[in-house]
C-alpha cells in the first residue's frame, strides 16, 4: 500500500504471528463474555487493555471502555479526583494503542470521547499531536483530531493557519497540511476575520501554492490547493440569481390550447406558464414569502413554489411555480405586466447557509389572447424537415435569451485580474497534462467572469487543450470529454450570434423555438440555465448516457435523444419534471443492451412499493410493470403523444404492449400511428 512493497515473513515471524493470534481469540473470547454479562470489573477492564494493546482496531472492546467508564463514573462523580484518574487511565490507554497503529479510527475517536468529558489535559493534547505528526507529518487521523481540539481549546485560527505554512513549508507534499489550510481559510473568509477578505488573502495564497507546484511538479498536493484556490476565486458564497423564465424585461404571448402562430406564444391546456428561477448553487426557502408577485392576473396571490430536482429534496437550483392567466370567464386580449421581487424578504438559503443577499426584481409583459377552439395535433412530429433558420438579429431572440445575469451581481474586477496573471504563468507549464489542465481550467473561469464581448475568445483554445489531453491521457478520456462538452456548450451561449446559429423555427407544431445541438458529440449536458426558453431540442447523434440537467427546462414539449449512448430508461429520469414534453425518441440507443444496469440501484425497486399496482397498467399487466420498472416510472408521470424506440434491444411487440398500457393517450409510437 502507498508503494510500499510488501515482504516476505521469515519462518520465526510467521510462528510468532500464529502465537499471537492464538492469544488474541482467547482473549476475545473473554471480553466477550464480559461486554456481553456487563462485567466492568476492575479485572474485566485489565483485559480489554490487554486486547488493545494487541489489536487497537477492535471497536468493541473501546465501545465497552465508554460503557465501563460511564458505570464508573456514576457512581464517583462527587470525587473529582478519582474522575480525573479514570479519564487519565483512558487517555494512556488510547496514547499506548496509538503507538500500535497511528491510524486507528477507534483509538482516535475514543480520544475524542474522553476529551468531550470535559477532562482537563486538553491543554496537552497540541503538545501531544506535534510529537505524532514528527512520526507522520500527513496522517489525516492527526489532522481531524487536531481541528477538534484546536474548537475545545478556542485556540486562535491565524495561529493554525501559521502552522499549516510551517508544516507545508517543511514538505510541499503534506496534502493534510493544505487540505486543513483550505478549511481555517474558508471559516476566516466566511465571518470576515480582520485581513481576511477574499481580493487581499485569495492572490497571497497563489503566491505560497506556486512555490509548491514549480518545486515539483508532479507532486499532487499543490495541485489539489491550487484548484480551490480557482473555486474561490470564480465562485462566491452567497448564491445568485442565473437566469429566469421569462427573462426580465421579456414580452410572452400566452393563448389556451389551440395557440397563435407567433414565435413567442407559450400554448397551455391548464391556463397557466411556469414561472422558473435558475440559482448559480442550490437554495432553500424559495415560498411566496420570499418570492413576491404583482400582477393583475388572477388567482396568483399564493403561488406554490417547487423544488426540480430528480432527489425529490427541498434544496435545489431551480424552482417553478404555475402562474395562471385564464379562468373559466370569457377571456378579453389584454396585456399584463408581471413584477417579480426576490429576496426581499429574508428566507432563501444555499446548502452552505449563506442567505440570498441580493435583492432583484424581474419585469416581463404577458399578452394573453383569445382561447382558440382546440386542435387535436395528430400530426407527426419530423426532425428533418419544417424548420426555418433563425435571424441572428431577430428582435425576438432578445427578447427571450437572458445571459450571465449573476455577472452584475459579483465583484469580478481582482477576480478578472488574479486570473489574468494565473494564466500568464501557467502558459510556462502548459507542456504536461497536468498543465494543460490547469490552463483550461483557468480560461474557462475567465470567460465565466468576463463581458460577454470577450467571451468567445477563450473557447476556441480551452477546446483545443480538452482535446490534447485526450489524446495524452487516456486513463482519464471521460472525465476530459465531458469537460470539452461543458466547454462547448458554453460557446454555443457565449453570445447571442452563436445561439441563433443553433436556433430554429418549427413550422409545423405554431413556430415552435427549436434549439439544434446534434452531431457536436456531446457526453454532458451544460449551460441549461441559457436554454430556459426552448421548446424543442434536438440532441441527437452525440454521445449523452442520461438527461440530467434537462428538468430546468420547464417550456419542453419536443426532445430528440436518438443516437445516443443511453443504457436505460433510470438515465432519463430527469425528464418526469417536464410537465410540458408531448415528444421523446430514444431511438437507437443501448437500452436493454446490458443486462446489468447499475443505474437501477439509484431507484427504489417496485417490488417494495405497492403503488404501482393501483394504476390500470399494474392491474392490466403486472408482470410486463415488474418487468420494465424503470421505464414504467419514468413514461407513467409524462403525457407523450410520440415516442420512439426503435432501435434499442428493448423495443419489440411486448414492450410496445407495455408502453401503449403505460401511455394510454399515445398517438405515435416509433412512427406508426396507434388505433383508437
Amino acid at each position: 500500500m502507498h508503494g510500499r512493497p510488501r515482504k516476505a515473513y521469515k519462518p520465526e515471524e510467521e510462528a510468532a504471528s500464529a502465537a499471537k493470534a492464538v492469544k488474541l481469540r482467547s482473549l476475545q473470547s473473554q471480553f466477550m463474555s464480559n461486554h456481553h454479562h456487563k462485567i466492568y470489573t476492575k479485572e474485566a477492564i485489565d483485559l480489554s487493555t490487554k486486547l488493545l494493546e494487541i489489536n487497537p482496531e477492535a471497536y468493541t472492546a473501546w465501545n465497552y471502555r465508554k460503557l465501563a467508564v460511564e458505570d464508573t463514573l456514576s457512581r464517583t462523580e462527587s470525587n473529582p479526583d478519582l474522575v480525573k484518574s479514570i479519564l487519565d487511565e483512558e487517555l494512556k490507554v488510547v496514547e499506548s494503542a496509538l503507538r500500535q497503529n497511528f491510524k486507528s479510527y477507534g483509538a482516535w475517536h475514543h480520544r475524542k470521547w474522553v476529551l468531550s468529558k470535559s477532562h482537563s489535559s486538553v491543554g496537552n493534547e497540541l503538545r501531544l499531536l506535534d510529537k505524532f505528526q514528527t512520526l507522520d507529518s500527513r496522517n489525516f487521523h492527526a489532522w481531524n483530531y487536531r481541528r477538534f481540539v484546536v474548537e475545545l481549546t478556542n485556540r486562535s485560527k491565524q495561529d493554525e493557519l501559521k502552522y499549516t505554512e510551517d508544516m507545508i513549508c517543511k514538505d510541499f507534499s503534506n496534502y493534510s497540511a493544505w487540505h486543513n489550510r483550505s478549511v481555517l481559510l474558508s471559516s476566516l473568509l466566511a465571518r470576515k476575520a480582520d485581513g481576511f477578505t477574499p481580493n487581499e488573502k485569495i492572490p497571497e495564497e497563489y503566491k505560497l501554492v506556486h512555490d509548491a507546484i514549480f518545486t515539483d511538479e508532479d507532486d499532487q498536493s499543490g495541485w489539489f490547493y491550487h484548484l480551490w484556490l480557482l473555486d474561490q476565486t470564480v465562485n462566491v458564497e452567497t448564491p445568485l440569481l442565473t437566469s429566469s423564465w421569462p427573462p426580465h424585461g421579456s414580452r410572452i404571448n400566452l393563448s389556451g390550447a389551440g395557440c397563435l402562430k407567433k414565435l413567442t406564444t407559450f400554448c397551455s391546456e391548464s391556463g397557466s406558464f411556469p414561472l422558473v428561477l435558475y440559482f448559480d448553487k442550490a437554495v432553500v426557502g424559495v415560498s411566496s414569502s420570499t418570492v413576491r408577485i404583482d400582477s393583475e392576473l388572477k388567482g396568483n396571490d399564493d403561488l406554490v413554489w417547487e423544488p426540480v430536482s430528480n432527489k425529490n429534496a427541498q434544496v435545489s437550483c431551480v424552482w417553478v411555480a404555475r402562474v395562471k392567466y385564464m379562468s373559466s370567464e370569457p377571456c378579453v386580449p389584454k396585456e399584463y405586466t408581471v413584477k417579480v421581487r426576490i429576496g426581499n424578504s429574508p428566507g432563501i438559503v444555499s446548502s452552505r447557509g449563506c442567505n440570498f443577499s441580493a435583492p432583484y426584481e424581474l419585469v416581463f409583459t404577458a399578452h394573453v389572447h383569445d382561447t382558440v377552439q382546440e386542435v387535436p395535433q395528430e400530426a407527426i412530429v419530423s426532425w428533418m424537415d419544417g424548420f426555418d433558420i433563425w435571424d441572428a438579429q431577430s428582435e425576438d431572440l432578445n427578447n427571450l435569451v437572458n445571459l450571465d445575469q449573476s455577472n452584475t451581481q459579483m465583484d469580478s474586477k481582482w477576480r478578472q485580474e488574479t486570473i489574468a496573471e494565473e494564466i500568464d504563468l501557467f502558459r510556462e507549464l502548459s507542456d504536461s497534462k497536468i498543465g494543460k489542465l490547469t490552463l483550461a481550467r483557468l480560461l474557462m473561469a475567465k470567460a465565466m467572469i468576463s463581458e460577454n464581448g470577450v467571451k468567445g475568445v477563450h473557447y476556441e483554445e480551452i477546446l483545443e487543450l480538452y482535446n490534447d489531453l485526450m489524446a495524452l491521457d487516456s486513463s482519464h478520456y471521460h472525465y476530459y470529454k465531458d469537460e470539452h462538452s461543458v466547454a462547448l456548450l458554453r460557446k454555443v451561449t457565449s453570445s447571442n450570434e452563436s445561439l441563433s446559429g443553433h436556433l430554429f423555427r418549427y413550422r409545423d407544431l405554431n413556430n415552435s423555438v427549436c434549439l439544434r445541438l446534434n452531431n457536436l458529440s456531446l457526453s454532458r449536458i451544460a449551460s441549461v440555465e441559457k436554454f430556459l426558453f426552448v421548446q424543442m431540442l434536438d440532441l441527437s447523434h452525440n454521445e449523452l448516457h442520461s438527461t440530467e440537467g434537462l428538468e430546468a427546462m420547464q417550456l419542453l414539449s419536443c426532445l430528440n435523444l436518438s443516437h445516443n449512448r443511453i443504457r436505460s430508461f433510470s438515465a432519463l429520469d430527469s425528464l418526469r419534471h417536464l410537465k410540458q414534453l408531448r415528444v421523446l425518441d430514444v431511438s437507437h440507443n443501448h437500452i436493454g443492451e446490458h443486462t446489468v444496469d447499475t443505474t437501477r440501484y439509484l431507484c427504489s425497486s417496485p417490488l417494495s412499493n405497492s403503488e404501482w399496482t393501483q394504476d390500470e397498467a399494474g392491474r392490466q399487466v403486472p408482470s410486463l410493470v415488474t418487468k420494465y420498472w424503470d421505464a414504467y416510472f419514468v413514461l407513467r408521470d409524462l403525457n407523450l403523444k410520440q415516442l420512439d424506440v426503435a432501435g434499442n434491444v428493448i423495443a419489440g411487440d411486448e414492450f410496445s404492449s407495455f408502453v401503449r398500457q403505460v401511455v394510454p393517450q399515445l398517438v405515435w409510437l416509433d412512427g406508426q400511428k396507434l388505433g383508437s
